[in-house]
């Protein structure tokens, strides 16, 4: 019997590896997940854990936090006013409130909050939260934006680097007020699992020289009762890709498909 069982645990570990190691086809990438109770790493795989990436509008949870600590941002309901700039994203061509920012991932509301906290705050702010390379230089509106391809500075942030920062938030440990803390664990909400795990995240796109080469993103937290997560997918496309998606939906989907692998969906 203890020679079955183990028979079949060799099978679902091996099974369970090959389903990680193919996790990145025509990609370089990274898969990071993160047990908060224990503080430490279940399991890493790909090349570029260690490598910084364009932040993308996974910048949008810090910048969320940074708002409601300022005082920018009062409540998750303010809204601004859509300047009637229309855009290739259908859903920002509307007045926004911080939900709808982070539902949609607006990149203009994200562009008037920036020099409403003001450069030397936010700069205070990466520090504090020890955020990547904290680089600004790229433009108070545009550093986290530019594509990677790019030789201009920017806002860059490494997978493990965006665990560590997840891992702060989620244990209250940024040093910022409670409020602002908690109004940003509510607005990455997204939904109860199947199995009962909450999970929350934060996509990121971004594109290479054409649309097809893309950088995704995706940070998340899975709790369910004393079982707590951090998990961080990034890849780059090597080649262009056939699938017609941005990169922060698609490295979500690679996401939920290893959380479904894992038995954490």
């Amino acid at each position: 019997m203890k020679s079955l069982l183990l028979s079949l645990l060799i099978v679902f570990l091996s099974g369970c590896s090959t389903f990680l190691k193919d996790a990145f086809p025509g990609q370089k990438g990274c898969y990071l997940l993160f047990n908060m109770k224990t503080q430490e790493i279940v399991k890493e795989t790909g090349t570029t854990c260690r490598e910084r990436f364009v932040a993308s509008s996974t910048f949008k949870v810090p910048l969320a936090i940074m708002a409601f600590d300022s005082g920018v941002l009062k409540s998750p309901e303010e809204t601004y006013k859509w300047n009637g700039v229309k855009h290739e994203i259908g859903g920002w061509n509307s007045d926004q409130n911080a939900r709808t920012w982070m539902k949609q991932s607006v990149v203009w509301f994200s562009q008037e909050l920036t020099p409403k906290i003001g450069e030397e705050r936010i700069q205070k702010y990466l520090k504090d939260f020890r955020y990547g390379n904290q680089d600004l230089k790229g433009g108070l509106k545009h550093a986290w934006l530019h594509s990677p391809s790019k030789t201009e500075p920017s806002l860059k942030i490494s997978p493990y680097e965006q665990m560590e920062f997840m891992n702060a938030l989620w244990s209250n440990k940024l040093p910022v007020s409670p409020r602002a803390l908690e109004i940003t664990k509510e607005l990455i909400f997204i939904e109860t699992t199947p199995g009962g795990f909450r999970f929350s995240g934060k996509t990121g796109s971004n594109s290479y020289a054409t649309k097809d080469v893309q950088l995704g993103w995706f940070i998340a937290h899975v709790s369910k009762g004393e079982e707590e997560y951090i998990a961080v997918m990034n890849f780059s496309d090597l080649r262009p890709s056939a699938e017609k998606n941005y990169g922060g939906p698609r490295a979500r989907a690679k996401m939920i498909a290893l959380l479904k692998h894992q038995k954490l969906w």
